[in-house]
């Protein structure tokens, strides 16, 4: 399974850290995000990667170069940013009309990647992808789903003051074939996946909860708890 690496974000919220450093690159217990996310997919078996650049996108460059991962990563540099979505609808070619992934890499994730493949294989029929989530300690930061008996969502509640529960979507995806090419055809002009193209299909995406580790590392305070 092929998985588009999301990592051209400017990490403003981890500033200083990030001024000369591009948080998809910030060290993790002495390794790089990236790297992380690179290892434990590979060893799942989920390979080739597209990872878009922008932000520093000459140091992110210079890790693959110089990385055991190099030969099965292609870059895409984005003078501009096109937003979750738009990285996605513009490299729809690269999933060669089969079944995807697409990560947000900004997340310190030791999830099971191989049972995430599973339950979306195990999926309901009338889901079109399966989603990541994991409890979170701060709901309010998050965006919150709210799902069926059978795991499937029924409800988003993006960064509101009280929503209904701690389960958060990690932002990790397996998107459909099917799915990719209605994105394609019908959704081409959206921006942001968690905002634009999720909504769409409330009632029709599937989930898995990881009980490993997952943390947003994009605030200081979350940075320090992922490197104690």
């Amino acid at each position: 399974m092929r998985a588009i690496l999301l990592a051209a974000g400017y990490g403003t919220r981890l500033r200083p850290l990030t001024d000369k450093l591009p948080k998809c690159l910030v060290p993790i217990k002495g390794r790089p995000l990236l790297d992380i996310w690179l290892d434990n997919l590979t060893k799942a078996g989920i390979v080739p990667f597209l990872i878009n650049t922008h932000y520093l996108s000459e140091q992110v460059e210079a890790f693959i170069e110089s990385s055991p991962y190099r030969e099965q990563v292609t870059l895409v540099h984005e003078g501009n940013l096109r937003g979750t979505a738009g990285t996605l609808i513009e490299n729809l070619s690269f999933f060669a009309d089969e079944d995807g992934m697409l990560v947000h890499a900004d997340n310190y994730c030791l999830a099971d990647f191989e049972a995430f493949i599973q339950a979306h294989l195990h999926r309901p029929t009338e889901c079109v992808m399966t989603m990541m989530t994991f409890r979170t300690d701060t709901p309010k930061s998050c965006g919150i789903v709210e799902l069926d008996e059978r795991g499937v969502v029924v409800g988003f509640y993006e960064k509101v003051a009280s929503p209904p529960g701690n389960l958060a979507s990690g932002a990790v995806y397996v998107l459909t074939a099917d799915l990719l090419d209605r994105i394609g055809k019908d959704l081409h002009n959206m921006k942001d996946f968690s905002t634009e193209v999720l909504p769409q299909f409330v009632g029709r995406i599937f989930t898995y909860e990881t009980t490993d580790m997952f943390l947003d590392v994009g605030t200081p305070e979350c940075y320090a708890s992922a490197n104690s």
